[in-house]
């Protein structure tokens, strides 16, 4: 990361650091209200994972870095992932032109290029990461509550005419099993429950506070609720920020019959 992108999220992190100042008091009381009022609208992770399997075409467009295009298979029993991409200029083999495949079974990851298996390293370690947190992005609604959550109330921020109820989302290395984990900020709607954005860190690429901000808007697809565009933003020098991204999916059918032998990869 340059010098000069350093400064800006040091500047960005002080400025949350006196926002979200707030009093102990009831904080614990106060995320569980608003985990509860969340998983009372979106019925929690077992009316996601009830529909057994998903299939979806999913857009990642940074815009003039590029664009993947893929279309994305999950089993929920076992977060079994995988996904072909027909367009791959940003996190997959962005140097190579083909039909990129990646599976996640059983943790073991696998990718081809126009049928032909792919064995980097590197690669490999990008299917990895890639097949997670394409997964995670889906159901990320629905994972709040997972085993490994630690959570603190920030108090209340004004963004437009909207009082948002904020809270730190960290997760527990020991339970996740990994060396670097993402921190989030989530701003709670009080009318509908729902969190309409996010800051959050990258550490995989660099950015170790959450100062990356990502906004959300749902739809209702067969009695789910799901987060269907997010866009991204990134601070500039001047103290703002500028749209990154928008990530879209559509065309989602749930409960396609999928078994994890359908997601190996010959």
């Amino acid at each position: 990361m340059n010098t000069k992108l350093k400064n800006v999220f040091a500047a960005t992190l002080m400025t949350f650091a006196a926002v979200t100042a707030v009093n102990a008091q009831d904080t614990d009381a106060k995320v569980i209200e608003l985990l509860d009022a969340l998983e009372e609208v979106n019925g929690g992770y077992g009316t996601l994972a009830a529909k057994k399997d998903v299939e979806y075409h999913y857009v990642y467009d940074n815009f003039d870095k590029g664009k993947d295009v893929s279309t994305e298979r999950y089993i929920f029993n076992g977060e079994q992932s995988w996904g072909s991409y027909d367009q791959h200029e940003i996190n997959l083999l962005p140097t190579q032109k083909g039909v990129a495949v990646q599976s996640l079974v059983d943790e073991k990851p696998a990718l081809t290029l126009d049928g032909k298996a792919i064995t980097d390293a590197k690669a490999i370690g990008g299917t990895v990461f890639l097949r997670k947190v394409n997964f995670y992005w889906f159901a990320m609604m629905y994972k709040l509550t997972n085993p490994g959550t630690n959570y603190k109330y920030l108090g209340t921020e004004k963004v437009g005419d909207v009082t948002y109820d904020k809270i730190s989302l960290t997760y527990n290395a020991d339970v996740t099993k990994k060396e670097q984990n993402d921190e989030y900020i989530l701003y709670f709607n009080p009318e509908t429950h729902l969190i309409d954005q996010f800051f959050f860190s990258l550490p995989a690429f660099g950015v170790n506070a959450p100062i990356l901000k990502m906004t959300l808007t749902y739809e209702n697809v067969d009695g789910v609720l799901l987060s269907t565009v997010r866009e991204s933003y990134m601070p500039n020098k001047e103290g703002g920020y500028v749209k990154g991204g928008t990530y879209t999916m559509t065309n989602i059918k749930f409960n396609n019959g999928f078994k994890k032998e359908d997601f190996l990869l010959k």
